[in-house]
């Protein structure tokens, strides 16, 4: 009895491993027939690749071909008719007097050092403060946080425009006007830039904050060892948002502002071309100026930028 029970186990492996292999090659092989038939399927037929394809093209032409445009036009010499039809986008005789130009006209580094400070104290403080509101809303409970969600909310809905005589007069009664600082002041933290801040800190796991305030973790450490360096992506969103925000910004600037020492470099080129529209070489060089410092931040914190997608994840 013991012997037959003890081949019984043996015998019944030994054939099931006999007809193993030709079974699992035919369920292998019947398993790669279906991927393949139903890749078939999925795959797109030419005419709508091709029509993607000059979708994209198009789109990408509407977008970078303005860019790359002034960048020809402010390259090409004084003898180059940028006018010609066809129009000609490669320069024959690439020159950089049209910047040099610029310079002498205007004194645009300045404006651009004036534009180059209210923008990066604006990254700062949005970044600083943003990220402080956006933690407070998402992880602590106290109350009024709901009418502090709505309060954001309904600031996002009021145009600048709307409001930009009050905030004039308050800048001239506190004496701010025609300083960088009244400037900077009315859009120091953004309200679109807290609820950024509250979404990525909402999704991050919970059970990691739980782990650091068994440990003894207060809620600062919680928010600058755990829920900050999580949010990275977010960050970088707010920080180029910012800088754009800031750099770009020409009618507050213009009501605030009345010391030409102390234009930003939008208010400069708009003199620029005011006096000599007729020199399209020269407003292109300006306008180049002005954009090159917004792609050289872009290409730093593009990394940052696009992980912002999986934020919230845990890291091992």
């Amino acid at each position: 009895m013991s012997v037959t029970t003890e081949q019984e186990p043996r015998t019944a492996p030994q054939s099931g491993r006999g007809r193993g292999p030709a079974h699992g090659t035919r369920r292998k092989g019947k398993k790669q027939r279906g991927d393949r038939e139903q890749d078939q399927g999925r795959r797109m037929p030419t005419w709508q690749l091709v029509l993607r394809y000059v979708l994209l093209l198009a789109v990408l032409a509407l977008t970078v071909g303005p860019f790359l445009w002034q960048l020809s036009t402010s390259l090409k010499g004084p003898g180059e008719d940028i006018y010609s039809y066809p129009p000609s986008l490669i320069p024959h005789d690439p020159t950089l007097k049209s910047y040099g130009e610029v310079a002498k006209i205007i004194p645009v580094w300045d404006f651009a050092l004036n534009s180059l400070k209210v923008a990066t104290a604006n990254v700062l403080t949005n970044c600083v403060g943003a990220a402080l509101a956006g933690y407070a809303l998402a992880r602590m409970r106290f109350r009024g946080r709901k009418t502090a969600m709505v309060v954001f909310m309904m600031a996002m809905l009021v145009p600048v425009e709307s409001i930009m005589i009050a905030q004039f007069v308050t800048m001239r009664d506190i004496q701010l006007n025609n300083t960088l600082i009244g400037v900077l002041l009315p859009g120091c933290i953004g309200a679109m830039n807290v609820l950024l801040m509250r979404n990525a800190f909402a999704g991050l796991p919970y059970e990691v904050e739980e782990a650091a305030f068994v440990d003894g973790a207060n809620a600062w450490q919680r928010f600058t060892r755990i829920a900050l360096p999580s949010v990275k992506g977010t960050l970088a969103v707010v920080a180029i948002f910012s800088f754009m925000g800031a750099w770009d910004d020409f009618l507050w600037p213009l009501i605030v502002l009345s010391d030409q020492s102390n234009f930003t470099l939008t208010i400069g080129l708009n003199f620029l071309h005011g006096t000599f529209a007729d020199n399209q070489r020269l407003v292109a060089a300006g306008t180049i100026i002005a954009v090159l410092p917004l792609i050289v931040m872009f290409a730093c914190l593009q990394r940052y930028f696009f992980r912002g997608v999986g934020e919230g994840a845990v890291k091992g």
